[in-house]
């Protein structure tokens, strides 16, 4: 019996028992609903987040921008200057000695992020490539000065640099951020990811310690050390607590302790106190966007290895 004749004698027809494709099921549906509702909380949050983060940095830099006629704290607040203008800078040149405490600022920062690349990747290659009893308390210690207060120490350490006759000089504001556990813990991990055949193999050709560090484990971590020494420079330049307890000449200033001259002899005048904040903080980010591919290809070494 043919198909036909079968569909005659049932009284059906093909296209009757041909399958239906399924509809779009419920299910489908709230998943889809579930991912754009995601989505639209995610960047909600990076909104958010970017708001708080960058608004005040635009902020402070229109209010340098405002000409003297200009409300600073009107609402909702203006971001766009109507006659931008650069005076409020020239102030702050004729305020405070601007390039002597930069220059100060820079010998800080930089002996700070050169001392922390050179002993924080010596502790760190110690801890994770040596082995000598106690290692895991030492780095137990490293870790527990991250998380103690500066507020709670800041006497002692006053005290420690006083007795070494470094009171109101620029190395006594360097000597507590020479190295820190941030840099030692990041320094660590990136040590652990080396392969240690290479460093087998070095044991094989003669290679000293000291000699398997400087020119295999050292060059293998140079991501790390450009992350440290970020971290290192951007801390000490924007560090404002300690320096001002060391420091008493006011030719030895930083440029952050420096900067509160503004806020006494420009008391009602805002703007020039917010040139002289954006006259720190604009090296910072210039710093950071020339880095900043070192920067983040730092970060996944020492936090995906180890």
């Amino acid at each position: 019996m043919t198909a036909t004749a079968a569909h005659e004698t049932t009284g059906t027809s093909p296209a009757q028992d041909a399958p239906v494709p399924p509809p779009r099921t419920a299910a489908r549906r709230r998943r889809r609903l579930r991912s754009a509702t995601g989505l639209a909380v995610r960047y909600a949050l990076l909104t958010a987040v970017l708001v708080l983060t960058v608004g005040p940095f635009l902020w402070q830099l229109s209010t340098s921008l405002k000409g003297a006629g200009e409300n600073v704290f009107g609402y909702p607040p203006q971001l766009l200057p109507e006659n931008p203008t650069l005076q409020h800078y020239g102030g702050v040149m004729e305020t405070v000695p601007v390039l002597r405490y930069a220059t100060n600022s820079l010998v800080v920062a930089l002996g700070c992020a050169v001392t922390n690349c050179l002993f924080g990747s010596m502790a760190g290659y110690a801890l994770a490539r040596m082995r000598f009893p106690g290692r895991r308390i030492v780095f137990g210690v490293f870790l527990a000065t991250i998380i103690i207060p500066f507020e709670s120490i800041m006497v002692s350490e006053f005290l420690i640099v006083r007795s070494l006759g470094l009171g109101d000089t620029l190395l006594g504001v360097m000597v507590p951020l020479a190295v820190t556990g941030l840099s030692v813990l990041l320094l660590r991990n990136a040590f652990r990811g080396l392969p240690a055949e290479i460093e087998e193999a070095a044991v094989l050709d003669g290679a000293g310690e000291w000699q398997r560090f400087w020119h295999i484990a050292l060059p293998s971590v140079r991501g790390t050390l450009s992350v440290v020494a970020i971290f290192s420079f951007v801390f000490a330049w924007d560090d404002f607590l300690w320096p001002l307890i060391v420091l008493s000449d006011p030719g030895n200033y930083t440029l952050t302790v420096g900067i509160q001259y503004l806020s006494g002899t420009f008391t009602n005048d805002q703007r020039v106190i917010a040139a002289g904040t954006m006259m720190a903080v604009i090296p910072l980010l210039a710093l950071f966007f020339c880095l900043q591919r070192y920067f983040f290809r730092g970060v996944g070494e020492g936090a995906v290895k180890g």
